[in-house]
């Protein structure tokens, strides 16, 4: 959204703007899974979000690091964080309106 109340994806004032809520009740299927890095280093991903036309993956990239007090990163459309924290990042994308049903745990 810009500054004056506009959203940048349909152009709807931010009062009429349902972006996020059409594109989180779609069919997609967001996967989480970890990756073991260099070192034995684990990090949780999660995948499936790129193509939702979401505009605050940024934001929920931030917010998913501040709840779970670790470091991260949103690029190549998938968040990465550092650590493995599959069970904690489920939780926490069904309480941000995110089907339950659409989340697969690898």
């Amino acid at each position: 959204m810009n500054s004056i109340g506009i959203c940048n994806i349909c152009g709807m004032p931010q009062d009429l703007c349902a972006c996020t809520d059409i594109a989180r009740t779609g069919q997609f299927t967001i996967k989480i899974f970890v990756e073991k890095r260099k070192w034995g280093r684990e990090v949780t991903v999660i995948d499936g979000l790129d193509g939702q036309n979401l505009a605050d993956l940024p934001k929920l990239t931030k917010k998913l690091k501040k709840k779970l007090a670790t470091g991260g990163t949103y690029k190549n459309g998938r968040i990465e964080l550092q650590g493995n924290h599959k069970d904690r990042v489920k939780e926490i994308l069904v309480a941000e309106g995110f089907p339950e049903d659409a989340i697969e745990m690898q």
